[in-house]
């Protein structure tokens, strides 16, 4: 049996930018869309190019408080992402029916969300998503949220799927890490939540 090193999660501001660049490559969704589309207005989506949407998420790790994500680490390699920010932040998606049915108030500054997970190709299904998941929670839990939420791909319910299309995460994922689902806006993508305690 092949033994898997172990994940160490960072902030991304504690993350070299040239780290955050490997891990989101050169082609596919990540490299086009740089965790901006919950981000950005329909308008400003349709006409932003990869380089824009870089551009812009390096300026919010440099600049935002709290940091946008956090980036997981294999031996030393980067090979994760996952975002994790206050969900006023992403003025988009208490507006998109991923988020329908969040019993929470738009303007809640203590909802966090997680919205996208990145894995490099060559380290995927080796538990990296999980590990990014339970960093999220951490990273959100110190900034001080009150619940955090995600909005995965139920793939009992839709069937086969892509990588590129879980990039929300899985529902047993979320539920491995604790999360209860809350709404379900559509029959494959659930609201899910986990509330902090004391």
């Amino acid at each position: 049996m092949t033994e898997i090193a172990p994940v160490r999660i960072v902030s991304v501001s504690d993350a070299p930018w040239d780290d955050v660049v490997r891990v989101f490559g050169t082609r596919g969704d990540p490299a086009t869309c740089w965790c901006q589309f919950f981000k950005l207005s329909n308008a400003d989506w349709k006409n932003a190019e990869g380089p824009e949407c870089k551009v812009a998420l390096e300026r919010q790790v440099r600049d935002a408080a709290p940091p946008p994500g956090i980036i997981a680490y294999r031996d030393g390699e980067p090979v994760g992402w996952c975002a994790v920010e206050p969900r006023v932040n992403y003025g988009r998606l208490t507006r998109t029916r991923a988020a329908a049915g969040s019993p929470e108030a738009p303007d809640d500054e203590g909802v966090w969300a997680v919205t996208c997970f990145v894995v490099r190709v060559g380290h995927r299904r080796l538990g990296i998503g999980g590990a990014l998941l339970r960093g999220a929670l951490e990273q959100a839990r110190e900034a001080g949220a009150r619940v955090v939420e995600g909005y995965p791909v139920d793939v009992a319910v839709r069937g086969k799927t892509s990588s590129a299309d879980l990039y929300h995460g899985t529902l047993t994922q979320f539920q491995a890490a604790g999360f209860e689902e809350v709404a379900r806006p559509s029959a494959d993508r659930p609201v899910m939540q986990l509330r902090f305690t004391g």
